[in-house]
């Protein structure tokens, strides 16, 4: 008994002793001796010690997110110092335990406590952020598990299971979704490439103004994906679904996507592109997005010059017709030494991120992509793989009109309707320019559709007198049809092939105007 509590007086004064060695020993010694207190305390001590980071690697501890979820659920409650918390407009308040706070319970006959350690940078050693203000202070957050050595092995696996399936319980009870923007990187410990708010958009499939027929097959392709683990796991395929949606300004391509992630639930992640430093960069946005989330880069075609390989093309052709008349080519602006420190996000780095070897970091992930003008997409971008299918989010028909009546008055049939139907076929108006007409006379429902009809008969241009959108990738299929810089067809040379070259090109625009005249868009798979 007295050898035992020598002992523990030696452990309990060995803090003090090594302290005090540290100050009048040599560098090299302090480490040996700091070392060394280490192993003696831990071959004493009766506990051990689990410790879960915040961050591990380049990407955030999922594990960490579990317990914080898990102690928030119930044991952070019962203890005595915690932080309490509710982001704006978020719907249920959360618990965090305060720094070097510490709880404790039982889990199969044994005592097990979580303790919550916090480490700041040292004041005055902030960085200055990417906007030349000072950055705030960074943490470094970890909760420290502590459990007794000789249960160690019997408790600790299936306690870790517990906490998992605790916290993902809580989490499906009483999570809001949420909406991630991208913010640059100060530095330090702080690796959070996120910020969040509650996602509350209320933009649902039965809201949306487009065709019944295409809303129930993108529906039934967001099931099958949703329901196709085992099948993307036999197939040797990363868990992740590209969707691609294009079409003119207001046909309610934002509105699709919030459909989309309110129809399986999932967090979104919005990508500002011109926000990303590096290809680098881009993937550790990728590996800190979350499973079963959106992952959406709106108007692809404006963030980033991603066309360098048709113009290219176009070039070359341009050199090998050898046409004199033709006017040359304006040469390319120069970027600036500060639009390249914006922005070096390079074609090669987003092909990557969408099915490189980094996507496959997480699963159960849809990546959509919308452009104004897909003919300004490189080809690579389009392929199967990346974007699995292309949803032509096209003029307002009479079924989105039937829609939008019933959103923005209320109502499912009227007298005019049938005279809206045929005045809205084959007209160039989005279903945004519509609501808004509707919108105008909201309190009257008839001069609403009266003062509808009028724009429709005389203000609206028809869909088959607007130029075709030649989209460059359908134009490969064509050896003799090349395209401008503004997506029109050249004329082919003098030398052969004439009359092939332009019944090419018109069978194609003809094609792409039977499309846009067809009331129903179309789903490419």
């Amino acid at each position: 008994m007295g050898q035992a509590l020598e002992l523990w007086t030696f452990l309990a004064i060995l803090p003090g002793l090594v302290a005090f060695g540290t100050k009048i020993l040599p560098s090299e010694y302090r480490r040996i001796l700091s070392t060394w207190s280490k192993s003696l305390v831990s071959y004493f001590t009766p506990y051990a010690f689990v410790e879960v980071p915040e961050f591990y690697g380049a990407g955030g501890n999922e594990i960490y997110d579990y317990v914080q979820t898990y102690l928030s659920s119930s044991t952070a409650i019962a203890a005595h110092h915690v932080s309490l918390c509710r982001p704006k407009n978020a719907t249920y308040n959360t618990f965090a335990l305060a720094d070097n706070e510490s709880i404790h319970e039982e889990f199969m006959g044994a005592q097990i406590s979580w303790t919550h350690h916090v480490s700041h940078r040292q004041a005055g050693s902030n960085p200055i952020n990417w906007r030349g203000l000072p950055a705030p202070e960074d943490e470094k957050r970890t909760y420290t598990l502590k459990i007794r050595k000789e249960v160690r092995s019997r408790v600790l696996e299936p306690y870790v299971e517990h906490v998992i399936a605790t916290a993902k319980n809580f989490k499906d009870r009483t999570r809001d979704r949420l909406l991630y923007t991208n913010v640059r990187n100060n530095g330090g410990y702080n690796k959070r490439m996120w910020e969040s708010v509650p996602f509350k958009h209320p933009s649902t499939f039965d809201t949306l103004a487009m065709s019944p027929e295409l809303k129930t097959e993108i529906k039934a392709d967001l099931l099958d994906f949703t329901k196709g683990e085992q099948f993307y796991h036999r197939a040797g395929k990363a868990w992740k679904r590209g969707y691609l949606l294009y079409g003119p300004p207001g046909t309610g391509k934002s509105s699709m996507i919030a459909a989309i992630a309110n129809y399986l639930q999932y967090d979104v992640y919005d990508v500002e592109l011109t926000e990303v430093a590096s290809n680098s960069e881009l993937r550790k946005l990728l590996i800190q997005t979350t499973n079963r989330s959106v992952i959406v880069i709106e108007d692809i075609d404006c963030s980033l010059d991603l066309s360098e390989r048709k113009k290219a093309a176009f070039q070359k052709h341009t050199s090998e017709t050898k046409r004199p008349e033709a006017a040359p080519a304006p040469p390319a602006m120069k970027r600036t030494g500060a639009e390249d420190e914006t922005c070096r996000v390079t074609l090669s780095g987003l092909l990557n991120f969408t099915d490189g070897l980094w996507s496959c970091c997480g699963s159960e992930r849809i990546i959509i992509f919308t452009t104004n003008h897909i003919e300004k997409l490189d080809g690579a971008l389009l392929r199967s793989g990346r974007m699995d299918m292309h949803i032509h989010m096209s003029w307002c028909t009479f079924p989105a009109f039937q829609i939008l009546a019933y959103n923005n008055l209320g109502l499912e049939t009227h007298a005019l309707f049938p005279e809206v139907e045929k005045a809205i076929f084959d007209k160039a108006i989005t279903p945004a320019d519509v609501s808004e007409l509707l919108l105008k006379k909201k309190r009257d429902s008839t001069a609403a559709l009266e003062g509808l009809i009028q724009v429709l008969l005389q203000e609206t241009q028809l869909v088959s007198e607007l130029p075709a959108a030649v989209n460059f990738q359908q134009q490969e299929k064509y050896d003799t049809v090349s395209v401008t810089a503004d997506g029109s067809p050249l004329a082919a040379d003098e030398s052969g092939a004439v009359e092939d070259s332009k019944a090419n090109a018109e069978n194609l625009k003809a094609c792409l105007q039977q499309q846009q005249q067809h009331y129903c868009s179309k789903l490419i798979i």
